[in-house]
């Protein structure tokens, strides 16, 4: 049974930084995306980063764009969402995903995702 953890949210003022991590067990996604979205109350989920492959690529939506940074350790199965800079608005749920279909940009359909974890940035 696959298994998406996502630990390192919580609350942070406006300027901080927090790093999220996401740990997969029950099959490997080493070959395969994995990426962040975020819903905010009474929001729809969004993409926030993506790292399709091994080979280092990654893409990130316009509103975190220089301030987030996702990285992969296929070792220890895990993806890492670093946040610095953050603002009030970067509070959501944050949810890991991987697998699925990636097609180019922020056009990711991932297969499985995690429980979320939330952050929330005080002014």
């Amino acid at each position: 049974q696959v298994q998406l953890v996502e630990s390192g949210g919580g609350l942070v003022q406006a300027g901080g930084s927090l790093r999220l991590s996401c740990v997969a067990s029950g099959r490997t996604f080493s070959n395969d995306p994995m990426g962040w979205f975020r819903q905010a109350p009474g929001k729809e989920r969004e993409f926030v980063a993506v790292i399709p492959w091994s080979n280092g690529a990654t893409y990130y939506a316009n509103s975190v764009k220089g301030r987030f940074t996702i990285s992969r350790d296929n070792a220890k199965d895990t993806v890492y969402l670093q946040m610095n800079s953050l603002k009030p608005e970067d509070t959501a749920v944050y949810y890991c995903a991987a697998d699925g279909n990636y097609y180019s940009g922020s056009d990711y359909y991932p297969t499985y995702w995690g429980q979320g974890t939330q952050v929330t940035v005080s002014s």
